[in-house]
């Protein structure tokens, strides 16, 4: 019971101090971001979900309370140190940065696996001794206590740009995300998609999909989605008599949606804000119409497998009453109205406005969806969201503090530009190859680490380039962001499908195969914005893109029906053929 205290009073802590610089105005990034990394490193240094061995915990502890003390003493020195432009001074300034990035490596490699920790390192080292390399790719040297200093010690590294999203934006929204998930917005979503598809062909299926993209987009995890969403989905196809793969395709294909849906996208579209310099409704509105046409592609798939199988929809018995239909979905519609009245009609930022919907989701953590208080639930389901939302910042702010590293020495370094010419050159200076080596790019790295990281990393090396051929920024980073999260599906690393596969006890590369032919949109769409570039103009030229994408789901519909649906093969031929032609001539109002 005290440890349950102590858990969720530190857990309230981060929260409040995030809620805290919201509405407190102004407070120097030299003592907000390492307040920020020093609240974060118990959750995945020490209080993780799974057991630890003695040797395993006491070397957590050491390394948070090192990695606190090098925090705080960042923070409390903050003054001082902005006056020695990224230079560190004597030994022990070396030893406060060593411990630094150290830290945030080990840190790193226990939230997520080693991937991207040894590319950090790999950076690190090649900051270090670079120099010692011949040809163009090696450096002209940096005096170590200028890399060490500009990477721990100034706005240029651990305490860039990217943990200055993790701290004012990213954690706001993850933990309104918590706040709603603790409460009955989750079966909201699940009443509303039973409600709208559930007596339809295929309606288990179409369930998973509306509910995944709903409950994605404010979760902006595939892994998270599938677990939450595909506890009731998945159970309910299989019991209607879907075939497993197909159980575990729907799920994992349509929570992989999540990450491209609005407003969370698994905290890409903050990162996309603050590299392209474009305002968080303006991404918002780029990003919005190419996910509904995944979700659209998604859906007609599941029309296509019904000629294969017979797919029933929910029984009759098993549909949400109106009742609680309309009283479970007040549960996420009055924090979604707060946050968009917030943001189109009273012109705050999206971090207040999102702060905002926080407490008016807190409100309703006292009640449940019978609309009865209770005070033990409510004590429950405040332990919940405040323990979930500190896991989850933590998560997410160990892997950007870790591609602050990759980033900070980019820059430092000149490799990056150097990288960018190479893509140029190996394109032969045209766009489409380019496209092309961007992809397989992204698709490697989007193996071994989060989205989230694979997006920064790649698009800091190939964006530039991307943008010299032609692109629009935001074009480019969409593009990027998008063809990372092809792992989450394609094999041989395919988080989502993995879960999923477990969950219905399947065979994972079958779930595999059958969820790259249902997720056909996430392979096809990114190229669609690039040779259909109005997509991504809902604001600013709202009926060319509705035409644009119209001529694209026209496309998505043909190419996903033909790739499943029971044709003969001239048939499916012609379908495919024909929706790659439409997707990817250029046509126009």
């Amino acid at each position: 019971m005290t440890k349950r205290i102590a858990l969720a009073a530190l857990a309230g802590l981060l929260v409040a101090y995030h809620l805290a610089l919201v509405f407190s105005g102004l407070v120097p990034n030299l003592v907000s971001r390492p307040l920020h990394m020093a609240l974060i490193l118990p959750w995945v240094l020490v209080f993780v979900p799974q057991e630890m061995g003695w040797l395993k915990l006491i070397s957590g502890i050491a390394l948070a309370l090192a990695g606190i003390t090098a925090s705080l003493w960042v923070a409390l020195n903050q003054n001082s140190l902005g006056d020695q432009y990224g230079f560190l001074e004597g030994p022990f300034q070396i030893a406060i940065a060593a411990i630094l990035l150290l830290v945030v490596l080990e840190t790193a490699r226990r939230a997520i696996g080693w991937a991207l920790p040894i590319v950090a390192a790999i950076m690190l080292l090649y900051g270090l001794f670079g120099q010692h390399i011949p040809g163009e790719f090696g450096h002209s040297g940096t005096p170590l206590t200028s890399f060490l200093g500009t990477l721990t010690i100034a706005e240029g590294g651990i305490w860039g740009s990217l943990t200055g999203i993790s701290v004012s934006t990213v954690s706001i929204f993850v933990i309104f995300g918590a706040v709603l998930n603790a409460g009955e917005a989750g079966q909201g979503f699940m009443n509303v998609a039973a409600a709208a598809a559930g007596r339809l062909k295929g309606g288990a299926a179409k369930v998973s999909v509306i509910s995944s993209a709903l409950f994605g987009s404010i979760s902006g995890s595939a892994s998270a989605n599938v677990a939450s969403t595909g506890a009731i989905t998945i159970p309910a196809m299989v019991k209607l008599g879907y075939p497993k793969r197909l159980a575990g395709a729907v799920e994992a294909v349509a929570s992989s949606g999540g990450q491209i849906m609005p407003p969370l996208m698994g905290a890409g579209a903050f990162v996309m804000v603050e590299l392209t310099s474009t305002p968080y409704t303006a991404v918002m509105a780029a990003a919005i119409l190419p996910a509904i046409l995944y979700f659209f592609a998604v859906w007609i798939g599941v029309n296509a497998f019904n000629t294969r199988y017979k797919l029933e929809g929910l029984p009759a018995d098993q549909a949400p009453a109106l009742r609680d239909v309309i009283i479970t979905s007040a549960f996420f519609l009055v924090p979604f109205t707060v946050l968009l009245w917030g943001m189109f009609v009273a012109g705050v930022t999206p971090q207040y406005a999102a702060s905002l919907a926080i407490l008016a989701g807190a409100v309703l953590l006292f009640f449940n969806g019978a609309l009865r208080f209770s005070a033990r639930e409510a004590l429950l389901r405040f332990e919940t969201a405040l323990i979930t939302a500190a896991r989850q910042v933590a998560l997410i702010a160990s892997i950007i503090l870790c591609a602050s590293i990759v980033i900070g020495v980019l820059s430092i370094t000149g490799l990056g530009v150097k990288i960018t010419s190479l893509i140029l050159s190996g394109a032969g200076g045209m766009l489409w190859p380019s496209l092309l080596l961007t992809a397989i790019a992204c698709l490697i790295l989007g193996m071994e680490v989060p989205t989230t990281a694979a997006y920064v990393i790649c698009v800091s090396v190939a964006g530039p380039a991307l943008t010299q051929l032609g692109l629009e920024p935001l074009e480019a980073h969409l593009f990027v962001f998008w063809f990372a999260l092809l792992s989450t599906i394609t094999p041989p690393v395919c988080g989502a499908v993995f879960i999923a596969a477990g969950m219905v006890g399947e065979d994972w590369l079958k779930v595999a195969f059958t969820a790259m032919a249902l997720g056909v949109g996430l392979y096809l769409i990114p190229p669609a914005m690039i040779a259909n570039p109005m997509l991504l103009a809902s604001a600013t030229a709202p009926l060319a893109a509705l035409f644009a994408g119209a001529k694209v789901a026209l496309a998505l519909g043909a190419i996903s029906y033909g790739l499943i649906a029971r044709f003969g093969g001239a048939v499916r031929a012609g379908l495919i053929a024909g929706g790659l032609i439409l997707l990817f001539v250029p046509l126009s109002l």
